[in-house]
């Protein structure tokens, strides 16, 4: 287990391997941070599937309008939507995307992230710049690393619960 250093930007992802601890970085990106914890809060990302899971790449979910299970999970449509609040501006800085990071999937408009994450499997440095960075897995990397592949997988992992820490 993880060293909490500051429990309100800590993000706890439940999996069904285990706990997968993702230390924010609102100094960097405080919009995406801001945005990660509302959604977490008000429980938008529980259940929320991986839908595109790329082996030696990166896994992603967070697409709380489509990969739900409560809603009618359409494999056709995860990754397509978001949530009901506003797209976030890109938040880029000098943070690269190494394996364990956070980023923030979007379309090809960089102001485009809404609530949509993918978390590095490795050093993914040709995204620097382009997507932003705003946490990373301080501990449960190998849970991440055991997420079903596939774009979408035909049984996709789940994010069983996602909690602050402060809350927790």
């Amino acid at each position: 287990m993880a060293e909490i250093k500051d429990p309100e930007n800590t993000v706890l992802i439940e999996l069904k391997d285990g706990t997968v601890t993702i230390e924010l970085m609102p100094d960097i990106a405080p919009g995406h941070c801001e945005r990660m914890k509302e959604l977490a809060r008000s429980g938008q990302y529980d259940n929320v599937a991986f839908h595109r899971v790329i082996d030696g790449f990166m896994a992603q979910t967070g697409d709380v309008a489509n990969a739900n299970m409560e809603k009618d999970y359409n494999p056709g449509r995860a990754g397509t939507g978001g949530s009901d609040l506003p797209d976030l501006k890109a938040e880029f800085s000098r943070i690269p995307h190494d394996r364990g990071t956070i980023g923030a999937a979007r379309s090809q408009n960089p102001n485009s992230a809404n609530s949509q994450f993918f978390i590095n499997f490795s050093d993914n440095h040709f995204l620097n710049g382009q997507y932003t960075v705003y946490g990373r897995v301080i501990s449960g990397m190998e849970h991440v690393d055991a997420i079903t592949r596939g774009e979408p997988p035909a049984n996709p992992d789940r994010m069983i619960s996602v909690k602050v820490a402060a809350d927790a």
